[in-house]
């Protein structure tokens, strides 16, 4: 039998985006399916698209402390064996769901999976395929010993089983870049992660998402994570590779500029 899957998405003024992330979730015909939206106060037509779809999934619309407090409350209401959350400017790949609840099913000692996730820029095309592949590389090496010097797992096609936020808890309201890089090395101190060799997903990068918008302070947030995690050797490579992964990111920005 497959799996309960409830899926969280919060969102604050994202009327441009949250309809194609909505249908991306919806299209997937999974049989049990949970999904959640924690709206945070939106005023710029979010509402009138989730009342659209009030009968497919279930949503709630309030003031709240930011994205990781919507999170943490969606991961509090929900009612699946397995959860995700997906920000309201990603999107999943078709049949994404179906193959996350069979391998859920086949392997019942696994309680976090990750998969492959395409950058996509404000209009959908892809983009930064290097960034991509550098990733599947790391993705497809398998050690979690590796996670201490990069965050190689992409957020929006990460699965992971309910009971686990009893084990683990809630994301750290403390970090605003790179929570999921907190919670990922939390996991990986008692399990293993996962990988399964399909594209599960697409993030959407644009000049004022969270991650584009100050891709440096992100590296520093991921960097002092990383220390509370890592001795001494990996916490330096964990640095270099910070260094000139910001010098890369730099240069992509300047060359989008000109």
């Amino acid at each position: 039998m497959l799996p309960k899957i409830s899926i969280i998405t919060p969102t604050l003024n994202q009327a441009p985006f949250i309809e194609e992330t909505i249908n991306s979730v919806l299209s997937q015909n999974y049989p049990d399916l949970e999904y959640l939206i924690i709206d945070g106060g939106s005023t710029d037509g979010t509402l009138d698209i989730l009342r659209k779809y009030s009968g497919a999934l279930k949503w709630i619309s309030e003031s709240d402390n930011g994205q990781i407090n919507a999170i943490n409350k969606g991961l509090q209401r929900l009612n699946g064996n397995v959860c995700a959350y997906l920000n309201s400017d990603d999107i999943y790949t078709p049949n994404t769901l179906l193959k996350v609840g069979e391998f859920f099913r086949s392997n019942p000692e696994a309680q976090i999976l990750t998969g492959k996730c395409i950058n996509i820029d404000i209009e959908g095309r892809e983009i930064r395929p290097i960034i991509t592949k550098y990733k599947n590389f790391w993705l497809r090496l398998g050690n979690e010993r590796n996670l201490k010097i990069l965050n190689f797992i992409s957020q929006p096609a990460t699965f992971w089983r309910k009971k686990l936020i009893n084990e683990i808890g809630f994301f750290n309201p403390e970090y605003r870049f790179a929570m999921d890089y907190d919670y990922w090395l939390r996991i990986s101190q008692s399990h293993k992660i996962y990988f399964l060799d399909e594209y599960l997903a697409r993030f959407r990068v644009y000049p004022t998402s969270i991650t584009s918008s100050d891709s440096i302070k992100q590296f520093k947030e991921e960097y002092m994570i990383a220390k509370k995690y890592s001795d001494y050797g990996y916490r330096l490579l964990h640095k270099l590779h910070a260094f000139f992964s910001s010098l890369v990111y730099i240069n992509l920005i300047n060359k989008k500029k000109q």
